[in-house]
């Protein structure tokens, strides 16, 4: 399965289950960790919570395995490392805190790229 499609299935898994204003960033020649960072929001903590786990679930029946959950004790952020795709979940106001869409956005020279 490609990266594209990863991307599309993880928005849509995301979309699915209530996840809202999600954000796909193309991290190609910005940084070196991942291909792409997907941002959303939950409602609650458990929101939160049942989001990254429902999200390595199905994408382990996909055949993506080694995904990882971040942040377990975290009532306002978790991060779901899908391999070549970062996805942060954030509590409504600790993603407009961080901005991480703003950060990333940007244009970065390719001499620049982050690791």
């Amino acid at each position: 399965m490609g990266i594209i499609n990863i991307k599309n299935n993880i928005e849509k898994i995301l979309d699915d289950n209530k996840a809202k204003n999600i954000t796909s960033i193309n991290l190609k020649n910005k940084s070196y960790i991942a291909d792409y960072m997907i941002i959303a929001s939950g409602t609650s903590s458990r929101h939160l919570q049942a989001l990254s786990e429902i999200l390595v679930t199905q994408l382990k029946r996909l055949g993506i395995d080694n995904c990882r959950i971040e942040g377990k004790d975290s009532n306002d952020w978790k991060l779901v490392d899908a391999q070549d795709i970062i996805v942060h979940i954030f509590h409504p106001e600790k993603r407009e805190f961080y901005d991480l869409e703003k950060m990333w956005s940007e244009e970065t020279p390719h001499e620049k790229a982050m690791i």
